[in-house]
């Protein structure tokens, strides 16, 4: 392609891809570090002894400049085997607080999960890519994490 160039513009373009994935898992919401009348109080039926469970959807979006030669920030064949890797193999059809050792001291609350999943999608992702960690643990409950 002689003479064709491309613009300093066109070259520092910022894309955001979000995948999105759901899986099923059960918790109990209750903190070691509380008695059990202030894990009663604080977190009401979430606190049902044999737990309860959700569908969980979470967005995984990556946010970088889009490459001109692949036109994209990442593949998302990479994306879909960091999201099975992270999410599904150690979340789906889990007991978080009884099959991830990350919950043994930590409340399974969604913004811990959120955590969860950051810190471990930012080992596989390539270098500062990772940028929001979205989780509806229902219809209406919705966490967003960035890292911060």
């Amino acid at each position: 392609m002689a003479g064709f160039s491309v613009s300093d513009s066109a070259a520092e373009r910022i894309g955001y891809i979000t995948r999105a994935q759901s899986f099923s898992a059960c918790h109990r919401l209750h903190s070691v570090h509380l008695s059990d009348e202030e894990n009663k109080r604080i977190y009401g039926k979430c606190n049902n002894p044999n737990g309860h469970g959700h569908n969980y959807k979470v967005e995984v979006t990556v946010r970088g400049k889009i490459d001109f030669l692949t036109g994209m920030v990442m593949n998302l064949t990479d994306l879909k085997r960091c999201i099975e890797e992270v999410i599904m193999i150690p979340l789906d059809h889990k007991n978080l607080d009884k099959d991830v050792p990350y919950f043994a001291k930590v409340v399974s609350t969604t913004e811990n999960v959120a955590v969860y999943i950051w810190d471990n999608m930012v080992k596989v992702v390539p270098p500062s890519l990772l940028y929001e960690i979205r989780i509806y643990e229902t219809d209406k409950n919705i966490v967003i994490y960035r890292g911060e």
